[in-house]
């Protein structure tokens, strides 16, 4: 059995046209219905979908000029804006349908019509009407996406004096077109930072396409990045836009860009220095634009240094940095933090858990914290879930304890400060000396390490 086309509603003062109408499409399409006065159209349309609106162009309160079927088209639109409305009228007509459809209309057909065109015309009106349908579908969810994704996160949290200069930093360069390079470990939040720029940026109603570059494989990169064309190689059957492509007009965010090789980070370079991109199987290239965020979790500079990492498409990249502090660096945060989290996850899971024990604080101020505010985040979930409280204790945390470290360093005190010199000094030297090594071992950045080693007079 044939698929059946959709649901049509068709309105014509002759009840022949009408009678003929049904006659032939009752048993093609899914409903058919038929109604002789213009005058029911936004009953029916608020009471039922349609798919295609046959509608007559001319009506007996005015039978030659068509104005009728204009102003009716443009109550239709109004109440739907993503109608498809085909006309149907006179052979004489022709120019004023044609005009129609400027004005809006899908398409029209003659009377008296060939069945077999009637039917082509309708099968094409409700593709697109299907895709009208699913491009707003698609148009809503990104929305949606984005409010879910933004909404827990719509401003930072914190309040310590490292996150105050990452704001001031957002704030003067994120109405700029700039190309900004995050640094930072991972679950420092670099994708919340790229989030907060284009949110706050002139092109904040545009997509925001999120991409991991350690995920992209080389000889997926260019396909990936830059798009192909139908053909290209076996399996492009239709053409297909890169994510380039796809952030047009909006922002691209580059994650984890340490990651690529050298042969991609040359592409890479090509394609933002002359904001266009060629297609794999193109011949020609394809404009583009968008703003570039990158970040990484890596020593870029080190990477340099060694070579891994191309000057050039640093210098691209980095017009301005933002260095995302680790939650050890930011322990004033921690306990505004967890509050947060655990409201977050109170709601989410239907508990009515407002507080967190003075313990249980004091547990998380003191943790060192190796995977940031990510680690909070999952910690603080985690107890929501087992809590049978109204309140948050030591017992309801589940805390990450290293064994090789515990054994690798043995403690004759328990003073913070001198347990801190005993490692840093023991990294230091299971490195020999090499700060970015040690850093990278302890979960610091050059500075903090710095800071410390002043500190302890190393």
């Amino acid at each position: 059995m044939a698929e059946q086309l959709g649901r049509i509603l068709a309105i014509d003062d002759n009840e022949d046209i009408l009678f003929a109408l049904k006659l032939l499409l009752k048993s093609t399409v899914e409903k058919i219905t038929t109604v002789s006065t213009p005058e029911k159209i936004p009953g029916l349309l608020k009471s039922e979908d349609y798919d295609v609106i046959l509608l007559d162009m001319n009506f007996t309160k005015d039978a030659s000029s068509g104005q009728e079927g204009f102003d009716w088209l443009s109550r239709i639109l109004e109440i739907d804006p993503l109608a498809v409305v085909v006309f149907i009228t006179a052979y004489g007509d022709a120019e004023k349908a044609v005009k129609a459809i400027k004005a809006g209309a899908t398409d029209f057909v003659l009377k008296p019509w060939q069945n077999e065109k009637l039917l082509a015309t309708l099968s094409s009106a409700i593709k697109l009407r299907k895709s009208k349908l699913e491009a707003g579908q698609l148009r809503t969810r990104q929305k949606e996406l984005s409010d879910i994704i933004d909404k827990p996160f719509h401003e930072f949290v914190g309040s310590s004096p490292e996150m105050d200069e990452v704001f001031d930093t957002i704030n003067k360069v994120a109405k700029t077109d700039a190309n900004v390079l995050i640094l930072g470990k991972n679950g420092t939040g670099k994708e919340l930072v790229a989030r907060a720029l284009h949110r706050n940026s002139q092109r904040k109603d545009e997509v925001f396409v999120s991409v991991d570059m350690g995920s992209i494989t080389e000889t997926l990169f260019e396909s990936e990045l830059f798009g192909y064309v139908k053909g290209a190689f076996t399996d492009a059957k239709n053409d297909k836009p890169g994510r380039f492509e796809v952030a047009s007009k909006g922002t691209l965010f580059l994650d984890e860009i340490g990651n690529l090789s050298l042969a991609s980070q040359a592409k890479l370079l090509t394609a933002i220095e002359r904001r266009e991109v060629i297609k794999v199987g193109a011949t020609k290239q394809t404009p583009i634009d968008v703003r570039v965020i990158c970040a990484t979790n890596n020593d870029i500079y080190q990477m340099v240094e060694d070579e891994n990492f191309r000057q050039d498409l640093l210098y691209r990249i980095n017009t301005v940095e933002i260095h995302l502090p680790p939650l050890r660096d930011r322990t004033g945060d921690i306990i505004l933090l967890a509050n947060h989290f655990m409201k977050i996850y109170a709601k989410k899971y239907k508990k009515s858990i407002s507080t967190i024990s003075q313990s249980a604080l004091s547990k998380l101020n003191h943790y060192n914290w190796p995977g940031n505010v990510r680690e909070l985040q999952h910690a603080l979930e985690r107890a929501i879930i087992m809590c049978e409280t109204h309140s948050l204790e030591l017992d309801d945390f589940f805390f990450s304890v290293s064994k090789k470290k515990q054994e690798d360093v043995a403690l004759d005190t328990y003073n913070l400060d001198d347990v801190e010199r005993k490692i840093i000094v023991k990294v230091l030297k299971q490195n020999q000396g090499n700060i970015t090594q040690a850093a990278k071992e302890l979960g610091l950045t050059r500075t903090s390490l710095y800071r410390r080693m002043e500190k302890y007079d190393l």
